[in-house]
């Protein structure tokens, strides 16, 4: 009988011990912005015992690797921080570049005038200027390269620069005007020239571009601000015989990317025409794309085809933002809340219309950024990074909105909660990480991940709802539990060999 007492005793004691012992548990920081007002909070309570889901992270799967994030320098922009206060000049821009802020990794600019512009110009106004004598980047000294050096010089680990011209100057083209109408054949040669001297006059600024997209939206914009049209033919041929040679033969190692307008149907045609064979992809460097074919809708299915047609080549988000709305001042609420509208709810044709509904500005943000990361993309650019109450400065009057707001005769500076969104992904993913595979039990969010080239390891998770969310993050051996609040979106980093 003592015998028998003193196993069941024994049993009970390891038990107790078996059952007490700390589970591998896997180290995380977390940071959470969310619809409550929390703004890349630190997460420093995580809930206990079992969840009913899980996200696996999978590092063995590999996808593409990560070009980076950011947004882009406009004459709008630089204009509207001549106007403000040097502190707050400095502010914003420590916000985009510095080590506490965004640290943005991959931007763009426009070469000649856009619509966020104050008035059309371009760097070869002389009409019939074939050898380009009179080229020259006055109209950036002012503004757009002071803001262009500025950031470089906050900026730890530095960033890429894709530029894009919106058109040739009018004497180049069919219509002879700023809006719409063709590059003439007779000078092909010429706006190849034209890239070629504008890469020169920027290194000589000491600018790096690191790359140019061939035309901003080669379909047009019904011809209401600058632009020039391109067939993908049109545009595949240029490249071929007269953009990519000329780039080579001056020496220039820049980046070529085809394309540059919205996802959908017509991404198909274009990635046709650039990758039909060898000689027509020889000098692209990948496609770019911007977001204003759906409010909600970042169309999986043309990314994956056009990864499918050059899966060693770039595929970036070159342009996305909140357009035709004015923005809200100092009203976080309105950018969580399904009340924006853009161009499509008025404009887009009627077998569309059903792509363009109202939507929240930080949904569509944190919904496209992970949807196209998880659809090849690798790189994801912001519009204006800083507009005025107003949404402009704009020649066309063609208001938007962007994610740092100012308000130049007050000297106030308004960071939207667009810009925390920004910050989730740009801060944390740095430019080489691998995008890696995972697994997520619960439908209602959205998840990515990547691991960094230090070893870490970044997800990200959206949480659209406005239901609190419980799921374990599981890594290997290890996990923890995390709680992710209603509409809300939350990065967690694993540092590499942190792990208990």
């Amino acid at each position: 009988m003592n015998q028998t007492k003193y196993l069941i005793l024994t049993i009970l004691f390891c038990t107790m011990i078996s059952c007490n012992e700390k589970q591998p548990t896997l180290n995380i920081e977390a940071y959470e912005t969310s619809a409550s007002g929390d703004k890349l909070k630190p997460i420093t309570e995580f809930p206990t015992g079992k969840t009913e889901n899980v996200i696996k992270i999978l590092p063995e799967e590999k996808f593409q690797t990560m070009t980076g994030f950011g947004g882009s320098f406009t004459e709008a922009s630089a204009y509207l921080l001549n106007k403000l206060s040097l502190q707050n000049r400095e502010k914003i821009l420590e916000a985009y570049f510095g080590d506490n802020g965004a640290r943005y990794s991959l931007t763009r600019t426009h070469m000649n005038s856009c619509d966020f512009s104050l008035s059309n110009y371009s760097y070869a106004p002389k009409e019939n200027d074939i050898e380009l004598t009179s080229f020259n980047i006055e109209e950036d000294r002012d503004d757009l390269i002071p803001m262009i050096k500025d950031a470089m010089s906050i900026s730890t680990d530095g960033f890429k620069i894709i530029s894009s011209p919106w058109t040739a100057p009018p004497w180049m083209k069919d219509n002879k005007d700023w809006r719409g109408g063709k590059l003439l054949p007779e000078y092909y040669e010429t706006w190849a020239l034209f890239f070629s001297k504008y890469i020169e006059a920027y290194s000589a600024e000491g600018i790096d571009i690191w790359g140019c997209t061939v035309e901003n939206e080669p379909l047009g914009n019904n011809n209401n601000w600058e632009s020039m049209h391109y067939t993908p033919d049109e545009m595949t041929a240029f490249v071929q015989n007269f953009l990519g040679p000329k780039l080579e033969s001056d020496g220039h190692n820049v980046k070529i990317f085809g394309y540059d307008q919205n996802r959908g149907h017509e991404l198909n045609e274009w990635v046709e025409s650039m990758y039909r064979n060898d000689e027509t992809s020889k000098y692209f460097d990948g496609t770019a794309v911007h977001w204003y074919a759906s409010t909600y809708d970042y169309f999986g299915e043309s990314l994956q085809y056009a990864h499918s047609k050059a899966p060693d080549k770039h595929l970036i988000q070159s342009e996305g933002c909140v357009d035709a709305e004015i923005p809200k001042w100092q009203d976080d609420n309105w950018y969580w809340s399904k009340e924006a509208t853009d161009w499509g709810w008025d404009w887009a044709p009627e077998e569309d219309k059903h792509l363009h509904p109202k939507y929240a500005p930080v949904n569509r943000y944190a919904r496209d950024i992970i949807g196209c990361m998880n659809n090849w993309v690798d790189g994801w650019v912001d519009w204006n990074m800083v507009l005025d109450r107003q949404g402009g400065p704009n020649w066309f009057k063609n208001w938007c909105v962007a994610p740092i707001i100012v308000d130049p005769d007050q000297d106030e500076v308004y960071l939207t909660p667009i810009y925390y969104v920004m910050v989730h992904f740009s801060k944390y993913i740095r430019p080489e990480a691998r995008r890696i595979g995972f697994e997520n039990s619960d439908s209602d969010i959205m998840v990515t991940a990547v691991e960094n080239t230090d070893g870490s390891i970044v997800v990200v998770i959206f949480n659209e709802g406005e239901n609190k969310k419980s799921t374990s993050l599981s890594l290997d051996d290890k996990q923890a539990n995390i709680a992710i609040s209603p509409q809300s979106i939350q990065t967690i980093l694993i540092p590499k060999n942190k792990n208990i």
